[in-house]
């Protein structure tokens, strides 16, 4: 299918838009970037700072580990970024904290002068945060998008305020995709798409494969990565093409959850997507000894599915994310294997007849687990596929047309799993209680 020149360079700016650097977990990040800006702002360093999270941004970051800190958890993730963070860096707004600022972070958290709050908002990506030193206070708020800072005050003055009222659940506000966009159009784009347009996405796969060479070398978090890499040597496992894809992707959640120092390619805001996105391409490409071709286009279908399900989801929710971009990881097996877009519509009807329904409670390293699981479901959805098969209409959630079938996907989430999502909050608070 023959696409204009036009629909080509707005999927290409869709895609330089969602997959972007991040250092960390996404959500304590932005927490991070929120103080950091405020105390840019406040013009000193704060000696109180109070952050209220929305629920999703609280269960994302209460066990997640923060880059260059050795700590988890969302208190040193705002203190570090007051006392240190560069907002101006976006996502990587903690590369380069010295360990001056780690200890003078780490006295305030000490000193109970982090306040970690939740907030009720409507938005499921909702982040205000208050920083003071004497008389002097500054308060920063970001919504809808990780690093899009909505509102900044100081001292009772307005200096920006773009805050919008839309809900989040719509696709604007989640990604700002176009509504008709489609499964085949991507597929069309994915295809046909001059090289050069989409050439940027081998920064993706170089950026996640030193992630995740780095979580198969060094002992990260539950070493999912590392433990398959021993099975596989020990004979326990298979070592074929798809053991590997799992390995190589669990080593790079394993790393970045245990807050590994190198930056990854994140989609729609969550790095977990990025690499799940990105690293069973480059595994299966690798071990196939495709060209470079087949990879970038594989990775643009990936990619672009990704961000095309998220749109129906929204950027947080109860709903694994890593299930999702586990799914535009089949559609890339399918291409890398020889399919075309009728196996492409299968391998996502499996998906959504296997993966559906994993439950998101919070940003940790068991993520690793959850991304192998859905990693080797993806193998076996692209396989099933390429046989030309594929769970039918007559089955569950999976649809007649695989576009409504992603649209009961985002319901389940964004609609259907309200009440989970406040659920799985309450059961950790109670726990670390």
């Amino acid at each position: 299918m023959k696409q204009d020149h036009h629909v080509w360079n707005s999927y290409a700016a869709l895609l330089r838009r969602e997959v972007a650097p991040a250092l960390g977990c996404t959500e304590p990040i932005a927490v991070a970037l929120a103080a950091a800006r405020a105390a840019a702002q406040l013009g000193k360093t704060p000696k109180l700072i109070e952050a209220n999270l929305s629920r999703n941004i609280l269960k994302n970051g209460m066990s997640v580990g923060i880059p260059g800190t050795g700590l988890y958890g969302l208190e040193i993730a705002a203190a570090v970024g007051a006392v240190a963070g560069d907002y101006k860096k976006g996502l990587e707004v903690l590369s380069g904290i010295s360990a001056e600022a780690l200890t003078r972070a780490k006295e305030l958290c000490a000193g109970g002068s982090v306040k970690i709050k939740q907030r009720q908002s409507p938005y499921n990506l909702y982040i205000e945060v208050r920083v003071s030193n004497g008389q002097d206070t500054s308060t920063v708020i970001i919504q809808h998008e990780h690093t899009n800072i909505a509102y900044v005050g100081h001292n009772g003055m307005v200096i920006l305020d773009r805050r919008q009222d839309d809900n989040e659940s719509g696709v604007g506000a989640a990604n700002g995709i176009d509504k008709g966009l489609t499964e085949k159009e991507i597929w069309d784009f994915a295809m046909n798409v001059p090289l050069e347009k989409i050439a940027f996405l081998m920064e993706t796969a170089r950026l996640n494969t030193a992630v995740s060479e780095k979580g198969l070398q060094d002992a990260y978090g539950l070493e999912v990565g590392r433990s398959l890499e021993d099975d596989i040597k020990n004979g326990l496992l298979a070592d074929d093409i798809l053991n590997r894809a799992v390995k190589r992707t669990a080593g790079a959640i394993d790393a970045r959850m245990a807050g590994c120092l190198l930056p990854v390619m994140s989609n729609s805001g969550s790095g977990n997507q990025g690499i799940t996105a990105t690293m069973p391409i480059v595994s299966m490409a690798k071990d196939l000894e495709l060209d470079q071709e087949h990879l970038n286009r594989a990775l643009a279908l990936s990619h672009l599915t990704t961000i095309h399900m998220k749109s129906s989801l929204g950027r947080l929710s109860a709903l694994c994310g890593a299930t999702l971009a586990a799914t535009g990881a089949a559609c890339g097996f399918v291409y890398l294997l020889g399919g075309g877009y009728p196996e492409v519509e299968r391998a996502i009807q499996n998906m959504a007849g296997n993966v559906a329904g994993i439950i998101c409670d919070g940003a940790k390293s068991s993520c690793a687990l959850k991304v192998a699981s859905s990693v080797h479901a993806a193998g076996q959805a692209a396989l099933l596929a390429m046989k030309g098969r594929s769970v039918s209409s007559i089955e569950g959630i999976v649809a007649g047309n695989v576009e409504q079938t992603i649209q009961n996907i985002g319901r389940l989430g964004s609609v259907g799993m309200k009440e989970t999502d406040k659920l799985i909050l309450e059961m950790m608070l109670d726990k670390n209680e």
